[in-house]
């Protein structure tokens, strides 16, 4: 079975941004160039070192943890100096310009990726299509069920699942929740909205991925929310099983994390792949590697592309 990620060094990934920097604006554009965090941990880190909110920070998505990662982020008020004074460990802040928009998820075309792949005994063929599936980074140990619980408006069985995985928003979460123990609402709101609509998102994204699962067709599936009109029979019957509606996506306790939806291509394609020539594996004795280069589009996952390539 081929293996990745067996170094840091073997994922790299650089955010294809469509942001264009200028010399003057409200918002300052970085480049945040991490290792070994992903996107979150490492603005959480660079807003302690700045002394401001981490809820401050724009992004456009999640970058890997294991992983060499480039991407461009935004944050108001802070100027050039200031922001590369900062000096932390495996995290670079590199001021790239000015601007009056902050950068919000989805703001980017794509990802360019460079994988060594190992533990691997020939070169795959070269196929450039693939099933759009999401990637299991994308679902966390208890995103899906958290963020089923907020759907469902089961806004205790939510916290009670964030007070259960150690990090830093169990602890806020568990602070608001010692001081007002039935506000369970208030308690979620401790939390970053970018954090809470990456609970959504893997809901939605979970419910996608099994009914592509049972369909298996080409064209478009809908990513559900409030605005999604059902008129697929497999994912009906889903949603059935599931105990939920499309409106079920509003949530007016908060309603900044109501989802309207979208629709997703089944099927998506790698551009420029270029697959190396085979060399030893220095890891896995007796058996090879290969580094492989391309280019995905916004939302898909190069690791669902690397296992549809390499099995």
């Amino acid at each position: 079975m081929y293996r990745i990620k067996e170094k840091t060094e073997d994922f790299i990934v650089k955010e294809i941004s469509t942001i264009k920097p200028k010399e003057k604006g409200k918002y300052t554009y970085f480049l945040l160039k991490k290792k070994n965090y992903n996107t979150i941990r490492a603005l959480e880190h660079a807003a302690n070192a700045l002394h401001i909110n981490p809820k401050k920070f724009g992004f456009a998505g999640n970058k890997d943890k294991i992983a060499i990662t480039e991407q461009v982020c935004s944050v108001p008020e802070v100027n050039k100096d200031r922001l590369e004074k900062i000096k932390l460990r495996d995290i670079e802040l590199k001021f790239l310009g000015k601007g009056n928009e902050p950068i919000s998820l989805g703001d980017l075309e794509g990802n360019e990726f460079e994988i060594i792949v190992r533990n691997i005994d020939k070169k795959p063929a070269a196929k450039k299509e693939f099933v759009n599936y999401f990637g299991e980074q994308r679902f966390g140990k208890i995103n899906v069920p958290i963020g089923k619980a907020i759907v469902k408006k089961d806004f205790e069985k939510a916290v009670k699942l964030m007070l259960s995985n150690k990090g830093p928003e169990e602890v806020k979460v568990r602070d608001y929740n010692h001081k007002n123990p039935t506000n369970y609402v208030g308690a979620l709101k401790t939390l970053p909205l970018k954090l809470l609509k990456i609970y959504i998102h893997a809901y939605q994204s979970w419910i996608w991925n099994k009914v592509v699962e049972k369909t298996g067709k080409k064209g478009t599936l809908p990513l559900v929310g409030f605005g999604t009109i059902v008129d697929n029979s497999v994912l009906a019957d889903f949603l059935a099983e599931e105990g939920i509606r499309p409106r079920d996506f509003i949530i007016k306790e908060i309603p900044e994390l109501s989802s309207e939806g979208d629709e997703r291509e089944i099927i998506a394609e790698a551009k420029d792949l270029k697959i190396g020539p085979l060399e030893e594996d220095e890891i896995n004795k007796g058996k090879k590697k290969n580094l492989v280069k391309f280019t995905l589009p916004k939302g898909s996952y190069a690791t669902v592309f690397i296992n549809q390539l390499f099995t």
